[in-house]
């Protein structure tokens, strides 16, 4: 792998990674508890980032930062819908997701628990939600990895 693939591969890594530690911060120290369509936001993030771990120890490596890499768009286009839907450009789903219960009776936690929906940001920061940010992030990350997969030089060796 030359230098402009390494880039790709640690970009496959630390993105998802940081975007669900931000996910999973924003739910555990803030209460910002996710909807259904925040889940699926996740589920491609940790098929990237099991896909890019995957790269540092079996071959053909740049095939698996590549496949990661459409896991982290495939999350940035559910967060752009998702962002679409939180906006009222277009409806979504209709469901919503409750938080798992802790401890005690669980049907004190159901009655009690938080109805969150799919439709209404928690949180914005100018005007820009989490899972607009997770479309933004995550759909320039997965360009750029294609791109620097896809860089090399007129002599083929690729960039140093």
């Amino acid at each position: 792998m030359d230098e402009s693939d390494r880039l790709a591969q640690r970009l496959a890594l630390i993105v998802p990674f940081l975007l669900l530690a931000g996910a999973y911060v924003s739910q555990y120290v803030f209460g910002l508890y996710p909807c259904e369509m925040c889940w699926w936001q996740r589920w491609p993030h940790f098929a990237a980032l099991a896909l890019a771990v995957l790269s540092l120890v079996a071959p053909p490596r740049r095939l698996w930062v590549a496949i990661a890499a459409g896991g982290i768009l495939t999350s940035g286009l559910i967060g752009f819908f998702h962002a679409g839907v939180e906006y009222d450009f277009w409806d979504g789903i209709t469901g919503c997701a409750l938080p798992a219960a802790g401890d005690g009776d669980m049907m004190d936690a159901i009655f009690n628990a938080p109805i969150i929906r799919c439709d209404q940001a928690p949180w914005t920061l100018m005007g820009i939600s989490l899972a607009g940010f997770n479309a933004i992030i995550s759909i320039a990350s997965a360009v750029t990895i294609w791109v620097l997969l896809a860089w090399k030089d007129k002599t083929g060796k690729g960039t140093a």
